[in-house]
This record gives C-alpha cells, structure tokens and sequence, in this order.
C-alpha cells in the first residue's frame, strides 16, 4: 500500500512540474517516515553518503569539459575536418555530421550536450543543402545519444558508483559496444541519403583541404586519447583524468584555438556546477528510495518472485528491457539508473549475468530513452535548434530507432560485445 501511494506521489510530483531530485527526496522522506524503526536522520545520513563518492567527483569535471568543448566551438573543426574527406559523397553532409557525434561523444559523456553542440554547428548547413528539417534534426538527435555509450560516459559513472563496479572497467566496456552504435547509425544514414537523394556532392575528397585542417585539429583529435588511452594504460583514473581533460579543453578553447577568454571558462564553469547540482540531487533521491525499499524487503522479494517464476538468464533481460523501455518514456536517464540499478543488478547477478555487461545494456537503454516520447530529451533539444514541432523531430527519428533497437539486441543477446576488451 504505501509503495503503491508512494509510486502515485511521485507520478504526481512530475506531472506538476517538480524537479525529479526532489519529488525523489520528498517522496523517499515520506516513506521513510511511514516505516516503523527508521529514524529520520537516515534521511540525512544516506543523502550524504550516495554522493560521498570518489568516482562520482568525476561528473562536475567531464561536465565542464564537454560544456567547454561546445562553448569553445571545437565541434566546427572536427567537422572541417571530416567533411573534407567525406563531403564527395552522396549524403557527405550527413555523415559527417554522424562522425562528429561519435567524437564529440568521446569528449562530452552526454546525449544532450552532445546533440546541442552538434546541432548548433551543423544545422544550418545541412539546411542549405537541401535536407528535410525533419531529417536534419533526427539525425543530430540521434547521434548525440553515443555520448551516453562512448566514454567517458556519465552514466557508467552514477551506474558504477551506485552498484560497486569500476568506473575504468565499465569504461572499457563501452568502446565496441559504442563504435558498433555508430557504424549501424552510419549505414542506416548512408541507406536514407541514397534513397531520397539528400544533400549535394562535390565530386572528390578534398585530401589537400584535410591536411591544411589536420594541424589545427590535431589539438582537440588528441583529447579521446588522453581520456581514454591515459585511463587504458592506469596512469589515471577517470577521476583524476576528469579534471585533467577539463583543465586541457580550458587551454585549447582559450590559448591553441582562441574561440572562448577566460570570462567564456568562469561562465561554463557556473554553468557545470549548476548541471552538476541537478545530477547529484537525483543521486540523493534516488538513493533515499532504494534504502528504504531495501528496507522494506522489496529487492529479496523481487528476487524470489522470479525464483518461483523459474525465470531464466534471457527472459530475464527481455522483461529488463521492456521494463527499462517504458520507464524511459517518464523519466530521464539520470532518474531511470538511479532508480533501477539497485532494484536489477541484484536480479541479474543472481541469474548469473555479468554486471558489467549488465550495466551496458542498461546504458544502451537510456540511449533508447532519449529519444522516445513524450520526455525524450534529445528530441527537444533538436525541436529548439530546428525550430520545427517535436512531433516533427520524432517522426524522423522512427528509422534510427529502429536501428537502435537492433542495437540494444545486439548489446543484449551478444555479451561478447560489451566484455571483449574486459576480459
């Protein structure tokens, strides 16, 4: 009864436009109150220790170095850059535009940061050459959703400090599993273009224009290699290379590139804390909630629900996945991990599932997440850059969503994908 009230609470709390870090925190604090043998100081005790956390430090940082990288234009290099060698093609526009969102993933660790700095840069262009508005801002939504799989990722770092699984390992986890997203994006972009004939051609790669533009890139194509190579080889952890890479991104917005003054790095650095915030108050609801049904015995319950049902491994994941699926139509991804990974990762190591590869398809889901109505949140962005209706924005989504979910089964049914480079 009083998680039915509490489920109803929270439903309410959202549709009046609550924050969700506190409709969790209320809600929470009011079930911990109907619990009997719960003090109240609990409240405070486990909200202080979710984001007491050594690898959670790591969000503020690969925060404001996304928000420096989108602030400091870097993202219109990279496209010079790509477009040099892929514009000849049918499509070039657009495929550049999808190249771009897998490296800006692998500097931002968000969907939504990754799809307004690739949208800002490339919308107009692709306008000019002739592409649906439609397409045009499916295409960047969905591209920006890899920033949520390739690292550094910020969901691999609430899901590894909330579950006890190392952040440089789910790190790791997450290169093939990200590169495949983005080939299969690449080729469903490659069919669209082809079909309907968008965009223009210029004939042939320019490679004299690529090495001209190679040197001025060469700055920000060295920032995934110091993220990710430093943290492969253990000279950093992803901690410390957060504030690393975010002091970097300063030095090249600033002095190599000059596209942001020391003002611009204040301005994202505000702006970072104020994201930062929003995160880590979700964590603290969130948090509040799993104690209390932890305390309620609503884990060992679920556990023995689906020892009755003599549920298998598999089953197991579909019912995950469709679960998850839903749930990303309500809430947005921070919400939708803090919420269920205590509740699942339990269930899916008693069944024998590794958590790491757990932990990808659950990231893979939030990727899903935003970009399903009505919360979908890289479909707003989009709708805003675009100026078209959001309805409009989901409509040209449909094809790319269906290659997402070709990738979730992958990712799902295919472990080897995600533990490859683990083992």
């Amino acid at each position: 009864m009083t998680l039915g009230l509490s489920v109803i609470g929270l439903l309410v709390l959202l549709a009046l436009g609550a924050h969700v870090g506190t409709a969790m925190g209320l809600i929470s604090s009011g079930m911990v109150m109907s619990v009997d043998g719960v003090p109240l100081t609990v409240v405070a005790q486990t909200a202080f220790k979710s984001i007491n956390s050594y690898p959670l430090m790591a969000i503020p940082m690969f925060v404001l170095m996304g928000n420096l990288m989108m602030r400091g234009n870097i993202v219109a290099v990279m496209i010079e850059l790509i477009g040099s060698l892929v514009r000849c093609v049918r499509g070039g526009l657009a495929l550049t535009v999808m190249l771009s969102c897998v490296f800006f993933a692998a500097v931002s660790g968000s969907s939504v940061g990754s799809a307004a700095a690739i949208g800002a840069a490339t919308v107009d262009g692709l306008k000019r050459e002739h592409y649906p508005p439609r397409f045009s801002a499916a295409l960047v939504a969905v591209g920006g959703t890899l920033g949520l799989m390739i690292p550094p990722s910020l969901g691999f770092i609430l899901i590894g400090s909330i579950v006890g699984i190392p952040v440089d390992k789910l790190f790791v986890a997450g290169i093939l599993p990200g590169l495949m997203e983005a080939a299969l994006l690449l080729l469903t972009t490659i069919y669209l273009t082809r079909r309907y004939g968008y965009g223009d051609t210029t004939g042939k790669p320019d490679l004299a224009g690529f090495a001209k533009r190679l040197p001025r890139a060469a700055g920000a194509l060295s920032m995934p290699v110091i993220v990710l190579g430093t943290i492969y080889l253990g000279i950093f952890t992803p901690t410390e290379v957060s504030a690393v890479a975010a002091g970097y991104a300063a030095l090249l917005c600033v002095v190599v590139y000059r596209t942001m003054n020391w003002r611009g790095v204040w301005l994202a650095s505000q702006e970072s804390i104020l994201q930062s915030t929003m995160i880590f108050m979700v964590v603290m609801g969130g948090s509040l909630i799993g104690f209390i049904l932890a305390r309620m015995g609503v884990s060992a319950s679920l556990i023995g629900a689906m020892e009755s049902m003599d549920m298998s491994a598999w089953q197991f994941l579909l019912l995950a996945n469709a679960v998850l699926l839903v749930l990303g139509m309500f809430l947005d991804g921070v919400a939708m991990i803090v919420l269920t990974a205590p509740l699942l990762f339990p269930m899916a190591t008693h069944l024998g599932i590794d958590p790491v590869h757990f932990a990808v398809i659950m990231v893979a889901n939030v990727e899903v997440a935003t970009l399903t109505p009505p919360i979908g949140l890289n479909l707003f962005v989009m709708s805003g850059i675009a100026r078209i209706p959001v309805e409009q924005v989901a409509r040209g989504v449909v094809p790319f969503y269906l290659t997402r979910l070709i990738s979730l089964a992958l990712i799902t049914f295919v472990p080897a994908i995600s533990l490859t480079l683990v083992s």
